[in-house]
């Protein structure tokens, strides 16, 4: 399960790259049916839904803290973790998060993501 903390941490370095680099690194990580929750009640469903959401200007800068998983079963888990990030311009953003992972086919795909601003 320590993985999950490794896939999320590389998830966010992805978003804080310029370019391209969160659609391809998400590309591979989600799963078809992965639903995003957000703050303002945002909610995206659907992998190329998500995908086309990550349009947004990348993050400056992240940490995450107190990273936990929560095992469901061998192939399921939860990473419960706190995160600062902040974009260039921008107040830091301070949320309590969850992301679901699941295992299948040899790999640990995403299928939920919850973001609770603190």
């Amino acid at each position: 399960m320590q993985d999950l903390i490794e896939l999320e941490e590389q998830g966010w370095q992805a978003l804080s790259s310029e370019g391209e680099a969160s659609k391809k690194f998400y590309s591979s990580v989600l799963r078809d049916d992965a639903v995003m929750l957000f703050p303002s009640g945002m909610l995206i469903d659907g992998k190329e839904k998500i995908l086309e959401s990550l349009a947004a200007q990348p993050w400056k800068s992240f940490q995450i803290e107190e990273p936990q998983v929560i095992s469901l079963s061998q192939n399921a888990g939860v990473l419960v973790y706190r995160v600062t990030a902040q974009r260039e311009g921008s107040d830091p953003y301070v949320a309590l998060i969850s992301s679901t992972y699941v295992f299948c086919d040899g790999t640990w795909k995403l299928v939920l993501h919850q973001q609770t601003p603190v």
